[in-house]
């Protein structure tokens, strides 16, 4: 079990932490407002940050002219506006399973497949919970985990008050939580039998990844993905979720393992997976993580976007 920081220490009354502090106290609040109120906050969020936060907006807009150059400017204007308001939404989903018993919204999600993830898991090699950075992940992760534990991968924050609220939310939601970059960790989960959360969908660099086409652009891609279901066999099952069009539930889904992956091209396997990530966005496009620089990493020769 994560076994979680206490955020009562007194170092973390220092005036650097007071902006995290009224954070924290406005999240608390909005918790316990009704659900279309917590919707209606995260969209004014989201809409403050439309206006004010405009470096991550130009990240945005760069992604989407990379990704959907077909798509004219008044409509990726009007995406990017529904993106930073699902943004918004999310932060107060994510408090929301910080800061109450995920339990306790079950009755809002649909889930559909846990029955292949439960085969999976069956078969007593753990399972790859392949997964992405949808808007709705902490908040539908932590819904499944209530009908089913596993572990998670995560990145560690730089603000501590910050990361000692998120690793007390892990305790509360998973098993174990594993930094990001330790694929020993991973490896060592699966062996036990245990299922594990992992999202190859974003930018670590050029050291452990490969070039392959997302979007039909060419993005580093991780491959530990298949590097990892190669060292343990264990299936690799896709987790989706989505808030729905209406706002009054959520949808998660869990695919059949993935056949015959991984194959013995590394190329092969990380546009697999790149495809398997697109597919999931093209579905609901603005509830994707598109605040990261996805593209940040280039080809030789080639210039950074942002």
């Amino acid at each position: 079990m994560i076994n979680p920081p206490s955020i009562l220490q007194v170092h973390f009354l220092h005036p650097k932490y007071w902006p995290t502090w009224l954070g924290f106290g406005l999240m608390w609040i909005a918790t316990r407002m009704p659900h279309r109120v917590r919707i209606a906050t995260g969209s004014f969020i989201g809409l403050l940050g439309y206006y004010f936060a405009s470096r991550r907006r130009h990240i945005i807009d760069v992604n989407f002219h990379l990704c959907f150059p077909e798509m004219q400017e008044e409509e990726r204007r009007h995406l990017i506006r529904r993106t930073f308001r699902s943004t918004g939404i999310s932060l107060i989903e994510t408090a929301l399973v910080w800061l109450r018993d995920p339990s306790e919204f079950r009755h809002m999600v649909t889930i559909c497949g846990l029955e292949n993830l439960t085969r999976a898991l069956d078969e007593g090699r753990g399972v790859i919970l392949l997964g992405m950075h949808l808007s709705t992940l902490d908040f539908c992760g932590a819904i499944l985990a209530t009908y089913i534990g596993f572990d998670v991968m995560y990145r560690r924050n730089k603000n501590k008050l910050l990361e000692a609220i998120m690793t007390r939310g892990r305790a509360h939601n998973y098993p174990k939580a594993i930094q990001r970059d330790d694929v020993r960790a991973v490896v060592t989960s699966l062996k036990l039998g245990q299922i594990v959360w992992y999202g190859p969908d974003q930018d670590y660099g050029r050291k452990h990844s490969i070039f392959a086409p997302f979007f039909h652009v060419e993005a580093a891609s991780i491959t530990a993905t298949s590097r990892i279901a190669r060292m343990t066999g264990s299936p690799v099952v896709v987790f989706t979720h989505y808030r729905k069009s209406d706002d009054s539930g959520y949808e998660i889904f869990l695919s059949k393992p993935l056949d015959n992956y991984p194959a013995d091209d590394e190329r092969e396997n990380a546009t697999r997976i790149n495809r398997v990530v697109e597919d999931a966005i093209r579905r609901c496009p603005e509830q994707y993580w598109w605040l990261h620089r996805r593209f940040k990493t280039q080809p030789p020769g080639k210039s950074r976007p942002y």
